[in-house]
């Protein structure tokens, strides 16, 4: 995959040259994936969603999350409503092509979460074997 290189002008080489695996790293990226799941329940306004992403594991920062939502917005999964109130109301919903990826997201957490005995069981037995030949050598 090429290294993302934006120029001044905000073009992306990496983006020109492999835009399908930069889409996947976004929908796939740490954050991206919380996002996703998390709004495939319901819309949230941007404190509710950091919140609830950080129910589910480490807590998400400002600049992370809001740069993760740019992007998912910007490749066309997120749509944000910003309401003309006092105080500024912004809600994040998915798109019909985001409920779509973040039903594919969720299925493959499931399964991760589903075989996870499997893949422990994978890396004893990796682990295992390795350290047996380190100590043969």
């Amino acid at each position: 995959m090429a290294v993302s290189n934006k120029a001044a002008d905000g073009y992306d080489a990496g983006e020109a040259m492999c835009p399908y695996r930069l889409v996947l790293e976004h929908v796939t990226s740490r954050w991206g994936v919380l996002v996703l799941i998390e709004l495939l329940e319901r819309p949230y306004r941007f404190s509710e969603l950091r919140r609830a992403i950080g129910r589910v594991g480490k807590g998400v920062s400002e600049k992370m999350l809001t740069q993760t939502l740019q992007t998912l917005e910007r490749d066309g999964l997120v749509d944000r409503d910003a309401k003309p109130v006092i105080p500024p109301r912004v809600d994040y919903s998915l798109t019909d092509l985001g409920r779509e990826a973040a039903e594919q997201v969720r299925s493959l957490a499931l399964w991760t979460n589903e075989r996870m005995a499997d893949v422990e069981r994978a890396r004893g037995a990796y682990d295992e074997a390795r350290a047996l030949r380190a100590r043969a050598s």
